[in-house]
């Protein structure tokens, strides 16, 4: 019932355009037939006949023209079909009626192109429409019942079989999940759901059926908000369309001018016929419009939803984006950083009691502790008498003794590896959660919202879309934001700001450039509608900036907004192209005409092939530019995927690293070198073979999407450093076997090289997310 109403007020368009459809089709066969039944006449020798067949073919489609013509009169527009009419009006006046009937086809065949076009260019948003469910399943006592959507209520338990659209957002309950979210993200792959994980509404089952408890109402899921937006895509006209009859109110007079003047010049009013005809200028009427709506389908295919053709036609003229980061910039999830332990703890260990304590806590810091200890293969122990204490933290007991994890709030004397703890996190700009067991401080695990690994490829492929001004607003701290600002080389930082004045920035940069605005909150929903273009990151963002924006990204990757603006582009350069370039070949006919080298039925021949080739220029904004991202193979993206899995179960291979240097700071005794050890078991066990592989496995199969080894070649100099410091530290271990200890001359050394080791690695990391790994399909978040 729900869809059936939701049809007809999402119809109403759709029907108008079948009713147009049908016109433009009778229109088209009844000119083809007029044609083609006076060229059958003339050649059998009776040109009279033909002359009448020709002139009826004529004067079916003046009566449409003129209609078209009041229309778009009525609505303050001056269209480029006065030229058609007048052109049509012509032929009749001085008896060349088959010039007339030429004309009378070619306004036929262009209203017919312009329909299968914009039908072709909009089947993707008719399918996300059509794709909107009616019912859902809802498990009750009795069973299961199917019910209309708008009964579905927050915590109803539903059933979604195989091959179903998932109803209402809501989380999944009892079985893994198989989906298909390709209609919301653009991505052909599937998706795996666990337990507790939540899933959006309009995606499919593509496993086996499973119970979804629900979250939100049909009204307030997702698939709803994106069919709101869906319905007013190509509502209004784009600027550049709108440019179409800005180019005909001069090009109209000029026809007319020119047409009057070899009339008058030579007495021929045939001549100023043969001007009218190929003056009727269909590239500004169809091409420019075609070329938005292909682009606005060609966004829609990869999960960006554009209101209408003037939010896409600004974006592709924009120059200044603006950003916010939470949620935008970084993945607005924070996650651990860092393990830290006190000495004679092990970092695994400290992660693995503060997830087991944290594993009861509703809070988002809590929920990034026990993801990475889960992540990372630790068993969680069962806890007993936990509770939170408001500004402390989880507080629980496990094997007898009370843990808490949270803020550290004794007064005692801070220990140095404390003191170092607390150092790092203002360095790093991170949040810590403490673990402490009976009082005592045993663990720190140091948590950030880390940057996106697509934001940096993201940033580059804008600038090279035209975007030359980049900005950071944010009401995020002053430290953070720079440090983001400047691993991105951002233009500039603007830290610690209020709606208001957000809103105060755009307005700013507006008055220099065309703005673009990208956020998720709802305190960004002001910025989005002051600024020319509001993009929404909508797949986790608010409800409110997503109705502010003009643009929703309706996938959590950034990297999307950076294919939204090189379509927008390409999609306005097409549409100026197609239609400025029609335009020269007319005006070059006109010239031809008016100097009687080109009689009314060759000019109407020539302005035919004119309209067909810049409509057909136009549909190239539906297809995809391969020279925005390397197109992977399966093969490589298995790999990515592969090697981007293992980069998480390295890192504690990386804390081992660093924990191995630190130790080397309070001395040279047996802890030390055993904290060496077994970082050096690490290296050798996991790490260098996972380099080893990535250099003969993933970088040779880079190489053939990046264009050649030299793409890989500085990272393949950086699996070369690790394996040389990996190297010297297995020579420090092999002369302290010797001696039975480490000796004093080795500890600077040796504690350089463990430093410079996770320095290089992490960097290292870093880099193959952000160039490599960020190429795959929902690597990491």
């Amino acid at each position: 019932m729900n869809r059936v109403r939701l049809g007809k007020r999402l119809c109403r368009p759709c029907v108008a355009l079948v009713r147009t459809a049908r016109t433009e089709a009778v229109l088209l066969a009844v000119t083809a037939a007029a044609l083609t039944a006076g060229g059958v006449l003339w050649l059998a020798g009776a040109p009279r006949p033909a002359d009448l067949c020709w002139a009826l073919g004529t004067v079916a489609a003046v009566v449409p023209a003129v209609g078209w013509v009041l229309a778009a009169l009525r609505r303050g527009r001056a269209g480029v079909d006065v030229i058609a009419v007048v052109a049509l009006g012509g032929t009749l006046a001085v008896g060349e009626y088959l010039a007339g009937a030429l004309i009378a086809l070619m306004l036929a065949t262009g209203r017919a192109l312009e329909a299968a076009a914009r039908r072709r260019a909009s089947r993707d948003l008719r399918a996300l429409l059509e794709h909107a469910p009616r019912t859902a399943r809802r498990r009750t006592a009795d069973g299961v019942l199917t019910v209309p959507l708008a009964e579905v209520a927050v915590d109803d338990l539903l059933v979604v079989g195989p091959g179903e659209v998932v109803p209402v957002d809501g989380r999944v309950v009892g079985p893994t999940a198989v989906l298909d979210e390709s209609v919301l993200t653009g991505e052909p792959l599937q998706v795996r759901r666990p337990a507790g994980q939540p899933v959006r509404s309009g995606v499919v089952n593509a496993g086996t059926a499973f119970e979804l408890r629900a979250t939100a109402t049909e009204r307030d899921s997702t698939y709803a908000e994106i069919v709101r937006l869906a319905r007013q895509a190509g509502a209004e006209s784009a600027p550049v369309v709108r440019l179409a009859d800005h180019y005909a109110a001069w090009f109209l007079p000029l026809s007319l001018a020119v047409a009057g003047l070899a009339w008058s010049v030579t007495g021929d009013a045939v001549r100023a016929v043969a001007v009218l005809v190929v003056a009727t200028p269909c590239p500004l009427l169809l091409a420019a419009p075609v070329a938005i709506v292909s682009g606005l389908s060609r966004a829609s295919r990869l999960g960006v939803v554009i209101r209408d053709g003037g939010a896409l036609e600004n974006l592709g003229r924009a120059r200044t984006l603006l950003l916010d980061k939470t949620g935008t910039l970084t993945g607005g999830r924070p996650r651990v950083l860092d393990v830290s332990a006190a000495p004679g703890w092990k970092p695994a260990e400290v992660l693995r009691l503060a997830a087991s304590i944290d594993q009861y806590s509703p809070h988002v810091l809590a929920r990034a502790v026990v993801h990475a200890a889960r992540e990372r293969g630790l068993r969680l122990s069962a806890s007993t008498d936990v509770s939170e204490e408001p500004g402390r933290g989880a507080i629980g007991t496990l094997d007898g003794h009370r843990l808490t994890v949270g803020r550290l709030l004794s007064r005692a004397a801070k220990p140095p590896w404390v003191r170092a703890a607390d150092n790092r996190a203002v360095l790093d700009g991170a949040a810590v959660a403490w673990l402490t067991v009976d009082g005592r401080a045993v663990g720190a695990v140091l948590l950030r919202d880390p940057l996106r690994h697509d934001a940096p490829r993201t940033l580059r492929r804008l600038r090279a879309a035209g975007i030359e001004r980049l900005v950071m607003l944010t009401g995020d701290r002053t430290e953070p934001a720079h440090e983001i600002g400047t691993v991105l080389g951002l233009d500039d930082v603007r830290a610690e700001l209020a709606p208001a004045d957000k809103v105060a920035a755009v307005r700013a940069e507006r008055r220099s450039a065309v703005t673009v605005m990208v956020g998720d909150g709802v305190n960004d929903a002001p910025a989005l509608a002051a600024a020319d273009v509001g993009v929404a990151m909508g797949a986790r963002g608010s409800t409110a900036s997503s109705e502010a924006a003009d643009i929703v990204l309706t996938t959590d990757r950034v990297d999307r907004l950076a294919d939204a603006v090189g379509i927008a582009v390409r999609s306005r350069r097409i549409a100026v192209q197609s239609a400025l370039g029609g335009m020269a070949l007319s005006l070059a006919a006109m010239a031809a005409a008016a100097f009687g080298l080109l009689p009314p039925a060759a000019g109407a021949l020539l302005q035919e092939g004119i309209d067909v080739a810049v409509i057909l220029n136009a549909l190239r904004a539906l297809r995809v530019d391969r020279a925005t991202r390397p197109v992977l193979q399966p093969a490589t993206e298995a790999l990515i995927h592969r090697f981007a899995a293992e980069h998480h179960d390295l890192q504690d291979t990386l804390e081992a690293v660093r924990t191995a240097a630190d130790s080397l700071s309070d001395g040279m005794g047996p802890e030390s070198l055993a904290a060496v050890r077994e970082a050096h078991r690490l290296l050798t066990e996991r790490l260098l073979p996972h380099e080893y592989a990535e250099e003969h496995q993933l970088y040779p199969a880079l190489a053939a999407t990046l264009g050649g080894p030299e793409a890989t070649a500085t990272m393949s100099r950086a699996h070369a450093e690790i394996e040389r410091l990996a190297r010297r530290v297995t020579t420090h271990l092999a002369l302290a076997e010797t001696s039975g200890a480490l000796a004093p001359e080795q500890l600077d050394d040796l504690r350089a090289c463990l430093y410079g080791l996770h320095s290089v690695l992490r960097l290292h990391f870093t880099q193959e997310e952000e160039n490599y790994f960020s190429l795959a399909h929902e690597v990491m978040p």
